[in-house]
């Protein structure tokens, strides 16, 4: 080797013994990283330190402060350059059967963490509360797909507390709920704003009053309700405090809605929701006075484990 080069510390000298460190040292400060040891084998494949960097697209310079580097961490001459080539000395060949080894294994790292990429980038399982799996998620799902075209979307619509469930039993990869608060081991951003409004047929007698409805005569009156656990049903008792017995108990905003136009009496609903009936006049907005009416919508997933693949892009999707 060259005096121009420079040669490496042998086991005898202080670098060797800063490069080697001690017993209880990181492995990782006492073995080369991959990138040396790649170089080490292209070196070892062309017979040329020039050929070696340019394959794996490093400059020469470059190549020849890793290889004196990789030398001064193992205390141990590697490659002899000469003007006809590098060639590997005896310790550099022993080393770079150990090299080989090292980057065949994280090659079977990379790939297999790349299946798993795979597998989960597959599929996507979301559950989500009624009013937004009917309402807003169809626009979000068809701008996800237009993004991520093979990937398998299956849905799940339920109640706030089915959607919490589904999260923790690792039955869900993203969920949506509508309640006033956040389930307990879960972690949320809200997506979107929504307002419910009491909502009749137009031969009700609400229809036609001519002034708002009080808190205290909507909490009194037998409404055509979601369940127990649904988000709307938790807003209103949230608003209002103890309801009347509910004229009927449905489980889905559709149920509910049809039950209102059929006149079967007056319900609370997403605004979301009601938009077409409005128009139509098939329903008709009752205003009522001093009733907190608003909600937020969250997107939901189990605390600490922040949604990753087609769940993060979707997520992403809510918020555009």
């Amino acid at each position: 080797m060259s005096s121009e080069e420079g040669s490496p510390a042998g086991p005898h000298t202080s670098g060797a013994g800063e490069g080697t460190g001690g017993p209880g040292a990181s492995v990782s400060h006492r073995v080369p990283d991959l990138g040396a040891l790649e170089l080490l084998l292209a070196v070892a494949r062309f017979g040329s330190l020039g050929a070696a960097a340019r394959s794996l697209g490093i400059t020469q310079p470059a190549a020849s402060s890793r290889i004196r580097s990789m030398e001064r961490q193992l205390g141990l001459a590697l490659v002899d350059r000469s003007p006809r080539g590098s060639r590997l000395t005896e310790h550099g060949a022993l080393v770079t059967d150990w090299a080989r080894r090292v980057v065949e294994a994280a090659e079977a790292f990379d790939a297999g963490a790349h299946a798993l990429r795979d597998r989960r980038d597959s599929r996507l399982r979301v559950a989500a509360s009624m009013t937004i799996a009917e309402y807003l998620l169809p626009g979000w799902l068809l701008a996800l797909r237009a993004r991520r075209p093979d990937t398998a979307v299956s849905l799940l619509a339920g109640n706030s507390t089915t959607v919490a469930e589904q999260l923790l039993n690792d039955q869900a990869d993203l969920g949506f709920v509508e309640g006033l608060t956040v389930p307990k081991g879960l972690d949320s951003a809200v997506v979107a704003h929504d307002r419910l409004v009491v909502v009749t047929a137009p031969g009700h007698p609400w229809a036609r009053r001519g002034r708002p409805l009080a808190a205290e005569e909507l909490a009194a009156t037998p409404l055509i309700l979601r369940e127990e656990g649904s988000g709307t049903r938790q807003v209103l008792e949230s608003a209002l405090g103890a309801l009347a017995r509910p004229l009927i108990e449905l489980s889905s905003t559709t149920a509910v809605k049809a039950s209102a136009v059929s006149g079967a009496g007056p319900a609370v609903l997403s605004e979301l929701a009601v938009g077409d009936e409005l128009s139509l006049r098939r329903l008709v907005s009752v205003p009522v006075e001093g009733v907190p009416l608003r909600r937020r919508l969250r997107a939901v997933w189990p605390t600490g484990h922040r949604p990753e693949g087609p769940a993060r892009e979707l997520l992403s999707l809510t918020r555009g």
